[in-house]
């Protein structure tokens, strides 16, 4: 078996399997809460590989062992911030999301949920969070669709066009039929082929090149400061770095995984699946820049400083047999199309849920819900194919600061909203508004060498508490609400059960009622 026939057959094993998996979620949507959300009834494991899977994308398998290989691990702070600012996230904003989307009339996008959280009558926060998700994730996908193309035409000499046309439509069939369901459970299985992936490349390598003293004899011949943490690095250069955990609070396609518990209580078991991932993860790929170094100064493979970025790829073909390599290579195609998915889904729904139903405030069925996201997540992707097509820089120039940009405009506004009850509609929009034009500028300027979501965040976080306090009014049923989503954050599944008869939180519609001063839900 020749090399490409070997990475062909484990290509077209993989999407045939992405394919299926999109057909049998098909046969599980019947309105547009499944098809947005799973109906509610993701499991932890699941919503945590389904989460991780579709954040880190490509970066994790070419960008950050590519980063190692040529800087050492001074590069790996941005790592360190992900996995603390992973942990912050599923910690403090898993539980509560999931139970006060529910409370705010069964929110199944964060606008919406903002919107319904604050009792915006005028729908105008759900509209401009709208869009802003559209705006940016549809540049995101059209840079993953690039991704694609790009993938294919280096791994197997085919022409980019066509690469990228052979991504986008395997993406966009399985996400089209089987919505949230078919985008979660393929990335679950694409979260397991980047963790396998990753972890076998160093421990197999480390048995090539004759055990860790080699290795390590290697490492330190070619790069001695390749183990020093801030070897060349600056200050305000790690901050930064560390600050790309504070873009966690406010991705729109991850914080979804969160509303689609089964429960909030399982958000716990879901960190610590998903945490552990991502460890093994920044493991993995920093061993593969280790391995690599030692491989390419041991003459084992040439790695030239141009192809820092296909480590991963050129270990994986020097290191295991043909089809083995091929499913090395499929595994890279996980990473971009788990994350292309995740955001053309999350886009699709922004312009159903939020501008669509904002603008007109008609009242769709359930299968006229669905098909109108399915509608939307076509034009969406004809939209970024186009974009794609001419294979610009400024579309990834653009992604280089949309992570801040959506941290910067929702995660202050997210976390105001879940744990302060006087944040209010203006407050929000302002702040919002102030960390996205803040990302925008200093993104362009880049003063002081510091990361825009700093910036941008802090000054979100001061704009939306500052506008809240000058425009606050009681409102005892925001109030209500608020104590209602902060107690079925935090009750026992036993309590869960004696409420709703069953753990699963799901389901019916919450309302509640006053009892000697406490709330208590009850079902309608």
């Amino acid at each position: 078996m020749t090399q490409t026939s070997g990475q062909a057959i484990a290509m077209i094993i993989y999407f045939v399997a992405m394919i299926i998996i999109g057909i049998w979620a098909y046969t599980r949507t019947q309105n547009l809460d499944d098809y947005m959300l799973g109906g509610r009834g993701l499991g932890p494991a699941v919503a945590a590989l389904s989460a991780g899977a579709s954040d880190m994308s490509g970066w994790l398998l070419m960008g950050l062992p590519g980063a190692l290989y040529l800087s050492g691990i001074v590069e790996g702070w941005i790592a360190v911030g992900l996995v603390v600012g992973a942990w912050v996230n599923w910690k403090i904003t898993a539980p509560r999301l999931r139970s006060y989307t529910q409370v705010a009339n069964n929110s199944i996008t964060l606008p919406s949920f903002l919107g319904n959280r604050l009792h915006d009558r005028s729908n105008a926060l759900r509209i401009a969070a709208g869009l802003i998700i559209f705006v940016f994730f549809t540049f995101y996908v059209s840079s993953g669709m690039v991704a694609g193309g790009t993938f294919f035409e280096s791994a197997f000499g085919m022409d980019y066009h066509l690469g990228m046309v052979l991504v986008a439509a395997v993406v966009v069939l399985y996400t089209l039929v089987g919505g949230f369901l078919a985008v979660s459970w393929t990335d679950l299985v694409q979260g397991i082929m980047m963790l396998m992936a990753l972890v076998a490349v160093p421990i197999v390598g480390v048995v090539a090149l004759g055990g860790p003293a080699a290795v390590a004899e290697g490492v330190r011949t070619a790069n001695p400061d390749f183990l020093s943490p801030f070897g060349g690095a600056s200050f305000v250069g790690v901050i930064s770095a560390l600050a790309w955990g504070l873009g966690y609070f406010g991705q729109p396609h991850i914080v979804v995984r969160f509303m689609a518990l089964r429960s909030p209580q399982e958000a716990k078991q879901a960190r610590r699946i998903g945490i552990g991932w991502m460890f093994l993860s920044v493991l993995g790929a920093s061993g593969t820049a280790i391995i690599g170094i030692a491989a390419h100064q041991r003459g084992r493979v040439q790695i030239g400083q141009n192809d820092a970025e296909s480590v991963f790829i050129l270990m994986g073909q020097n290191l295991f047999p043909v089809l083995v390599a091929g499913f090395m290579l499929a595994a890279i195609l996980a990473a971009i199309m788990s994350t292309v998915s995740s955001q053309l889904l999350v886009t699709s729904s922004a312009i159903v849920e939020d501008i669509y139903n904002g603008l007109t405030k008609r009242k769709l069925t359930p299968m006229g819900g669905v098909n109108l996201g399915r509608i939307a997540v076509l034009a969406v992707s004809l939209l970024a194919a186009g974009l794609a097509w001419m294979r610009t820089d400024s579309i990834l120039n653009l992604v280089s600061f949309a992570w801040a940009g959506f941290g910067a405009a929702f995660g202050p506004i997210v976390i105001l909203a879940l744990y302060w009850r006087k944040l209010t509609t203006a407050g929000a929009l302002a702040g919002m508004v102030t960390g996205a034009v803040t990302v925008g500028v200093w993104g362009t300027f880049k003063w002081g060498g510091l990361y825009e979501i700093i910036p941008g965040f802090a000054l979100c976080m001061a704009v939306a508490w500052a506008v809240s306090k000058a425009t606050y009014k009681p409102n005892s049923q925001i109030d209500e609400e608020f104590a209602l989503a902060e107690r079925l954050a935090t009750v026992s599944e036993q309590e869960l059960a004696e409420y709703f008869g069953d753990r699963t939180f799901a389901g019916p519609t919450i309302s509640y009622q006053n009892t000697e001063g406490n709330n208590q839900p009850k079902i309608d």
